[in-house]
């Protein structure tokens, strides 16, 4: 079962009908998707859904096979981020182009899986990036890591509050044409999801490849910083897929890993939030202000960063 064109379209009706402000988008100010997603912190647990993405043997083949990650990372990262921003943050026509753009491009991502060893796939089977299964690996992945870098860098969370988060991520879902079988219906079964996937992984040799070289520090910017990257990521990542990536985590390692993270929530805690909150949701809260263009806060902090990946040593 693939997800189909019309398949989308039918969910892509059934938000804009149930949007009672189009401006606002899919979801709006008073949702725990802004005011979690909106929290720049949360990019301490990208290195970490990157990687169990990775480990899901379609999901690495059809990175390795079909994308221009290892020639441009950096182009990656901004397209891959610029279309979650849009779908999160912006207005619903920007959120359905960016759902039916992502759609296009996953209906051309068609291969074959090459070693393999687990339950998500063997050997020589045909993975196609529009199988529903797959979709919500990767989203799940965005949610957990998410959720366990908000609770890491800023405070715990109620169960209540990951849930209500975790049913508002559903919607979400919808924009990738996600059908409600492929979906847990409460954050408790997520959590049972995800451990199942947990020993159900299979970290591929291309996996490995392409996390070796996203987590070099050839690779990352600045230079400097690629150690306690890499550190966090390997804190975060569950512990039995540690060695499978190449990542060590001993007594040193972890010391350094609660180092990093104290220093990060202090730097955190004093910046102020226009800072520290993501440009994409300042931009929206300028946008239902009835103020036109970017905000300049957000065009500096785009420009800092474009500066530290592109070279900063």
């Amino acid at each position: 079962m693939l997800v189909s064109r019309a398949d989308l379209e039918a969910f892509l009706t059934e938000i804009e009908e149930s949007t009672p402000d189009p401006r606002a988008g899919l979801y709006g100010p008073a949702s725990l998707s802004w005011r979690i997603n909106r929290e720049s912190a949360l990019f301490v647990g990208a290195g970490r859904a990157t990687l169990l993405q990775l480990a899901h043997p379609a999901v690495a083949y059809a990175i390795d096979q079909h994308s221009d990650t290892r020639n441009d990372p950096l182009g990656r990262f901004q397209r891959t981020f610029t279309n979650i921003f849009d779908m999160v943050f912006g207005d619903l026509d920007h959120a359905l182009t960016s759902s039916r753009r992502l759609h296009a491009i996953h209906t051309r991502i068609v291969g074959k899986i090459g070693e393999a060893r687990g339950t998500l796939g063997n050997a020589g089977e045909t993975y196609q990036a529009n199988e529903p299964d797959a979709l919500f690996w990767v989203h799940a992945t965005l949610v957990d890591s998410a959720l366990i870098a908000y609770e890491t860098i800023l405070e715990p969370l109620s169960s209540e509050t990951k849930d209500a988060y975790y049913l508002e991520s559903r919607r979400f879902a919808r924009l990738f044409g996600i059908p409600d079988a492929a979906i847990p219906e409460s954050y408790d079964a997520f959590c049972d999801y995800m451990n199942g996937m947990f020993e159900r992984l299979d970290v591929t040799p291309p996996a490995r490849e392409i996390a070796s070289f996203l987590l070099s520090p050839e690779t990352l910017r600045p230079q400097a910083l690629a150690p306690w990257f890499r550190t966090l990521t390997a804190g975060m990542m569950p512990e039995k897929l540690r060695e499978p990536f190449g990542l060590r985590f001993d007594a040193r390692e972890a010391g350094r890993y609660a180092r990093a993270v104290q220093i990060i929530k202090r730097l955190y805690g004093v910046m102020p939030k226009r800072a520290r909150y993501l440009p994409a949701y300042n931009d929206a809260m300028r946008r239902l202000a009835g103020k036109k263009g970017r905000d300049p806060v957000g065009r500096a902090f785009d420009a800092l960063l474009q500066s530290a990946l592109k070279g900063g040593k």
